[in-house]
């Protein structure tokens, strides 16, 4: 409810909105205990339903604590995952932590559900055997692309097993005013953890690309535009983690490029999204930047760093995703400028794409209303 990444922010209050949906169809009342990190930034909003729940890594091991005490009083466990994080791409540390809140839920006996999420890769045979076991005490499996399907099957998991969507995409935002007249505003996020090589800042992503090299080549070329007006727009916005944070990085680059200006730093997800959905193009190597572009209807490049973007757009049809894992930058680079010329293509099919996100978050909501019925 306050994460200073705003894509992990756009998945709770999403997935939020749509388990209330859920329970009020399965006759129930709702009550959310929000298992998280301890973050120093306000909520993004007050509800009167949702109780707060601070965790830290110290806190999964223990029988008791916080997330003990929260497990026993749940009747049933949504687990998000973080939306990417069921995984071992990050390292060791993050998968223990992302698997062992599955583990902590079976042990006290609790329906466990996996939301709509990216699962694996697994690149190590212990965690894959670990994330197995998880997946096979589950309730429901959830994934929100077709990839992590194949890949959950793939795995042997016995489980019951649905793919829709990733859960930002309902994320409300504001719609924007009218524009007739002024420049184009072109947006584009720049990863501050990419920028920064990643947390070991050695390349850890294994990007094919020169990252901030490509990023100032995309920069001078849309500030040597006429009538274009670029936007460096951060969606994970840290004072704690600079190797994380994206401000930074923007507010370093729009000093380095005149004309260009910086997004301020916003208040929540939706304040975001708001911002994003007045650009007429967008880039991004935050998917749930990409994603707040996609579904209000901005002509976007997802620019990839892991499967999960072309699992994500490539499950509704959109294939226009730039990947710095496989690409040059010199194809990329290519790819943006294409998709800038033909941004009313683009257009055509963001919307299309969007015409079967409504049915696939439906399912969701049905399937979790059902196991409500019975916690």
């Amino acid at each position: 409810m306050n994460s200073d990444n705003l894509g992990v922010g756009a998945l709770t209050v999403s997935n939020l909105a749509l388990l209330r949906r859920a329970a009020e169809a399965a006759g129930r009342v709702p009550r959310f205990l929000i298992v998280g990190w301890r973050d120093p930034r306000p909520w993004y909003t007050e509800y009167p339903d949702v109780e707060n729940v601070p965790v830290r890594t110290r806190h999964l091991p223990a029988p008791g604590g916080p997330l003990g005490d929260a497990l026993k009083r749940a009747d049933i466990v949504f687990d998000i995952g973080g939306g990417d994080s069921f995984t071992d791409i990050y390292g060791a540390k993050r998968f223990l932590t992302v698997w062992g809140t599955k583990f902590r839920t079976r042990l006290v006996g609790k329906p466990l559900v996996l939301s709509p999420q990216t699962v694996g890769p697994f690149e190590s045979g212990w965690s894959r055997a670990l994330a197995r076991n998880a997946m096979n005490g589950a309730k429901l499996v959830v994934t929100r692309d077709a990839p992590s399907t194949g890949f959950v099957k793939d795995m042997g998991v016995t489980s019951p097993l649905i793919e829709v969507t990733d859960v930002a995409m309902g994320l409300p935002f504001d719609s924007p005013a009218p524009r007739d007249a002024g420049p184009l505003k072109v947006g584009l996020n720049v990863s501050g953890l990419l920028f920064n090589g990643g947390y070991t800042r050695s390349n850890q992503f294994g990007l094919k690309s020169d990252y901030p090299a490509l990023i100032r080549r995309i920069a001078g070329h849309f500030t040597a535009m006429e009538n274009v007006e670029l936007h460096f727009v951060g969606h994970v916005q840290s004072e704690m983690q600079e190797v994380e944070d994206d401000q930074r990085v923007g507010e370093a680059l729009a000093a380095e490029f005149e004309g260009s200006i910086a997004a301020p730093v916003f208040q929540s997800p939706s304040e975001a999204k708001s911002y994003i959905a007045q650009l007429d193009f967008f880039m991004a190597a935050r998917m749930h930047a990409a994603i707040a572009a996609f579904s209000s209807g901005v002509p976007v490049i997802p620019m990839a760093y892991s499967r999960k973007f072309i699992g994500v757009f490539g499950t509704l049809g959109y294939d226009n995703v730039a990947d710095c894992k496989a690409d040059t930058d010199d194809e990329i680079f290519t790819r943006i400028t294409e998709g800038f010329e033909a941004r009313a293509d683009l257009t055509a099919q963001v919307a299309a794409g969007m015409a079967k996100v409504e049915d696939r978050l439906d399912s969701y909501v049905a399937r979790a209303a059902d196991l409500m019925r019975t916690a």
